[in-house]
């Protein structure tokens, strides 16, 4: 059994278990098997049958994890918390292409790792990462406005859709899932008009991946001054947080060193297959170089124009901030330098949406739609086999495709479907 099946036996079992089955009408029950227990008593051992498989689906995905890559990011995370409680030095060319990438604040916030045996981490972390991937499609789902489509079906479809983007997420140990399911709270939590809420889980996210200040902005317009006001609040304590164990200087000093690692690793991944930035799609095309990095620069504007653009025709739709949001999150791994593959996760959203709005849109995007699927989620390894699969990470396939899913919700504001 691949990964990929196992992720979606996973899924599916483990959301079968939320969505339960439809209340019973009022009447009389029947008889169940045994003559003896009510039908409702059958449908609880369903459930519980559900919840036993997911169980052994998800110990054997684990095992499998074990085999493929052990989640090697998270034992980045526990090596950085337990020198963030030594005050010790965070970020270190020693350390190779394992380097701590991240705030020094979430080498901090990480320190419940940092006593724990690495075995005793893994399946935890595992056991969290899976309970985050349940949490962070069923309130994307929940969050869409307006939806045609039945929850177990856009369920089912995204599992299938993403699957590949979660089991890398998975057998690395990463934090994506994390991150997403903050910001898909924030959007929840604005909706609600919970302002203050909204800005804490924005300023959160800004730690889990620095890529989420591209949502101040949005959340500055849609919770006004108190909104953003504390999203910047939560940020600034938390860059200073760290001085606590540091120091004024040392926490200074780490700032430093977290921008100079992520500036000086980014060339050295930028034509990494996996890499699918703007920066290394345009490097692919043309060569690295100054040209290269222009052209990158100025597709990125572009994109911000098109949200710019989005929010602009936002009041001829009921409840535009989701679509805003969707946009926004499957912009990170195109604008970040270091924009892996598998960071694609962050765009369920737009995934959930643009599946379910599928039945509203003309043939022509249907085909534009399905083309950006195939080379997002099913440029695979072992699907393409060795040749193919190196040609379309050299096109950078996966890139285009991601592209190709933007413009899609571009064109669902432009109609004004979402």
């Amino acid at each position: 059994m691949t990964c990929d099946s196992l992720l979606f036996g996973t899924t599916m079992a483990s959301y079968a278990v939320q969505a339960g089955r439809p209340a019973m009408e009022p009447g009389p029950l029947r008889a169940s098997w045994s003559g003896r227990y009510p039908l409702r008593v059958s449908v609880r051992l369903r459930r519980v049958a559900w919840l036993l498989a997911a169980a052994v689906v998800g110990a054997a995905f684990f095992t499998a994890a074990r085999a493929r890559r052990d989640f090697v990011d998270l034992l980045v995370y526990q090596t950085a918390a337990k020198r963030a409680l030594a005050a010790a030095p965070l970020y270190r060319d020693a350390d190779q292409h394992y380097q701590f990438k991240y705030l020094p604040v979430f080498a901090v916030a990480m320190a419940p790792l940092a006593p724990l045996d690495p075995e005793t981490a893994k399946g935890i972390w595992f056991a969290i990462s899976v309970g985050l991937l349940l949490a962070f499609v069923e309130r994307s789902i929940a969050a869409l406005p307006g939806r045609r489509v039945s929850e177990r079906t856009l369920a089912c479809l995204a599992a299938l859709v993403i699957g590949k983007f979660v089991v890398k997420e998975l057998v690395n140990g990463q934090i994506n899932l994390l991150f997403g399911t903050l910001l898909v709270a924030a959007l929840a939590t604005s909706e609600r008009r919970k302002r203050v809420t909204a800005g804490v889980l924005v300023g959160l996210a800004v730690f889990v991946k620095p890529y989420a200040i591209l949502m101040v902005p949005w959340v500055a317009a849609v919770g006004g001054t108190i909104a953003v006001t504390t999203a910047l609040a939560v940020v600034a304590a938390g860059l200073l947080l760290p001085a606590l164990l540091y120091g004024w200087q040392g926490n200074l000093d780490l700032l430093g060193g977290w921008y100079r690692t992520v500036t000086a690793t980014t060339p050295e991944n930028l034509l990494t297959r996996e890499n699918i930035s703007l920066a290394t799609m345009w490097a692919k095309w043309i060569g690295p170089g100054t040209a290269a990095s222009l052209l990158a620069g100025a597709t990125g504007i572009l994109l911000l124009v098109a949200a710019a653009w989005m929010w602009h025709r936002r009041a001829e739709v009921e409840r535009p901030g989701f679509l805003e949001m969707a946009f926004l999150m499957l912009l990170v791994p195109l604008l970040s330098p270091q924009g892996w593959d598998y960071v694609l996760i962050l765009a369920t959203p737009a995934i959930v949406c643009l599946l379910d709005r599928w039945p509203d849109t003309s043939r022509p995007w249907r085909i534009v739609l399905t083309a950006a699927l195939l080379l997002t989620s099913f440029t695979i390894y072992d699907l393409n086999g060795r040749g193919l699969y190196f040609w379309l990470m050299e096109i950078a396939a996966v890139s285009v495709g991601a592209l190709g899913l933007a413009a899609s919700l571009v064109h669902l504001r432009a109609r004004s479907l979402a």
